[in-house]
């Protein structure tokens, strides 16, 4: 449902936008309040957005570091030097759960291995992980997982 000085108060945020390009909807409200419209920070972001095709503000993102200084994830830098896994789920077309455990090699985005079943647990990782490292020749690797929550 549009007011009927939809158009006037989209006008009046371009204008002061446009005056004060670095200034925020926060602001621009508090521009127009001291104007003299009555008018809220909800409805002057949802012009914002709409009026002046503002995208939406992205979540920051996490740190690569803990407070002690040590690294969370490893950059890679040769084949064989990082792997990562992670685990994926999907459905099948009677709505039965099947998961795959993903191990890659993290330098050249190279599937080491795919485990799929309807279970997996921390036997199955280290079964796919020691699999895969006799299977590559390779011992001296760091593993990192992807944060899964299940």
């Amino acid at each position: 449902m549009r007011r009927e000085d939809e158009d006037q108060l989209t006008q009046a945020i371009i204008q002061l936008a446009s005056q004060y390009g670095r200034y925020g909807y926060r602001r621009i409200t508090a521009l127009l309040q001291r104007a003299g419209w009555q008018v809220g920070k909800d409805r002057v972001e949802r012009i914002w957005r709409e009026g002046l095709k503002v995208p939406q503000k992205q979540k920051p993102r996490g740190r690569l570091w803990l407070n002690d200084g040590s690294c969370i994830r490893l950059r890679p830098e040769h084949r064989n030097h990082v792997w990562s896994y992670d685990f994926v789920s999907a459905r099948t077309h009677d709505g039965r759960t099947i998961r795959m455990l993903n191990l890659i090699d993290e330098y050249s985005r190279e599937c080491l291995a795919i485990r799929v079943a309807r279970r997996l647990n921390s036997n199955d990782v280290i079964d796919t992980l020691s699999d895969a490292m006799i299977l590559h020749e390779f011992l001296n690797i760091y593993v990192q997982t992807t944060a899964a929550n299940w």
